[in-house]
């Protein structure tokens, strides 16, 4: 490096320093104020965007020094949006102080609205913990009059009766001198959802083509081609019995080329059971569903049984469980599927993971799924090719599969977390 550029670049990397060290200073935390920590994995939780449209709090890094844990979960709705539940647990000296307020979005909402939403309901849950610090002094409240009346749900008219359309398609190529890869995909889905009956139709096809360019010791070029293809349809309705009781039905149509289906049918009645009340659905769940009905395929190529069409009997039993609390969160399910004329032919399913607080600023996470599979009726007589295997253009025999991932993060430092600089995020 010449003397010039190295003079340059120390004389840059002082003027830098001040503006760096000014950048990660904290800014100035309002006296007298509560610490709140923010517990929200959502994509619409704007953390930057919250601090900034809220500061007569002091944002904290760990709920440990926080005098309020906002704790926000969400579900899909029938209407394409997202029902959040905003539960606000005071600590400390403000532990017998808990509220819990609801914020709904709308399937056609920007993201830039379900943020604003978000903020909105944020800032008034935490009025009433500012209402006694001094704080409270320089909060001003202002009330937009609607230009007319708010609509009761009582004279509520939706020309669309509560049913909800998507469509979706998708087109990726890649390419280089000795090969090719095309992929395009579509989905379409109806819904209509109420609280005491739900009807969900859903389509989706996958299709990719991979060519490569082989050229032999003799000067001969030679094309390799692999196509895989997938499509599925499936039907679902489901009946509110009560508050922890559903009923429904299902079914489900299939092709696929890597699991040797040149079509697939499993449709049956279905009942739930959750141990929790619904209501209480994003906070914490635990159910039991049971599937009995009947499977009916045709398969590309005899199978290793002999078949090329075949009807059975099936039954499944799928258990499920998802907590979120201020300590962590759980997600696992337990997949039982069974073929009922030969019972050696099942798949036992174990998937999920969880994150919890083991102690300030550590966490710890953990997810994965686990799988005995004895259920490949499908698989073709004559077995895969080198080049399907290659590919993984036809799925092989298995007796189980896996796959488990860990996460360990600690933090330190600053309580404070009140700082919003998103300068140069990228970088080489």
């Amino acid at each position: 490096m010449s003397t010039w550029m190295a003079k340059f670049g120390l004389a840059c990397a002082a003027c830098a320093a001040p503006l760096a060290a000014a950048a990660q200073e904290p800014a100035p935390s309002p006296n007298g104020t509560i610490g709140v920590f923010l517990d929200c994995h959502d994509r619409f939780c704007d953390f930057d965007h919250f601090r900034r449209e809220i500061p007569f709090v002091n944002w904290m890094r760990d709920r440990r020094d926080a005098d309020v844990h906002v704790l926000i979960t969400s579900q899909r709705t029938g209407g394409d949006g997202r029902a959040y539940t905003l539960a606000f647990i005071g600590l400390g000296d403000l532990s017998e102080q808990q509220d819990t307020l609801e914020y709904t979005s709308s399937g056609t909402d920007t993201e830039a609205e379900v943020r604003d939403g978000l903020t909105q309901t944020i800032a008034l849950g935490l009025i009433p913990y500012v209402s006694d610090s001094p704080v409270a002094r320089s909060i001003e409240i202002s009330y937009r009059a609607p230009e007319r009346a708010l609509i009761t749900s009582d004279t509520i008219y939706d020309p669309w009766n509560y049913w909800v359309f998507r469509i979706g398609v998708g087109a990726d190529a890649e390419g280089e001198s000795l090969q090719r890869f095309w992929a395009g995909d579509a989905s379409v889905s109806a819904n209509r959802t109420t609280d005491a009956f739900k009807v969900t139709l859903r389509g989706f096809w996958t299709g990719s083509r991979q060519e490569f360019d082989d050229t032999t010791d003799t000067g001969a070029d030679t094309t390799i081609v692999g196509t895989r293809t997938f499509w599925t349809g499936d039907v679902l309705t489901v009946w509110s019995l009560s508050d922890h009781w559903s009923a429904g039905a299902m079914a489900e149509l299939e092709h696929s080329s890597v699991r040797n289906t040149q079509l697939g049918l499993m449709a049956g009645p279905a009942i739930e059971y959750n141990i929790f009340p619904w209501r209480e659905s994003t906070r914490k769940q635990l159910t039991f569903l049971y599937t009995i009905g009947v499977g009916a395929f045709n398969w590309i190529d005899t199978t290793l049984l002999g078949q090329t069409k075949e009807t059975h009997p099936i039954h499944m039993l799928e258990i499920g469980t998802e907590v979120t609390q201020p300590w962590g969160s759980v997600n696992v399910s337990l997949e039982a599927f069974q073929y009922l004329h030969d019972l050696s032919y099942h798949r036992v399913e174990l998937d999920g993971g969880f994150r919890i607080r083991i102690f300030r600023g550590l966490d710890f996470g953990v997810f994965g799924s686990i799988a005995r599979v004895k259920d490949q009726i499908y698989l073709p007589a004559e077995g895969a090719t080198d080049i399907d295997i290659l590919l993984q253009l036809q799925q092989r025999g298995t007796d189980f599969f896996y796959g488990i991932g860990i996460n360990l993060s600690y933090r330190f430092g600053s309580k404070f977390n009140n700082v919003v600089n998103p300068r140069m995020r990228g970088g080489f």
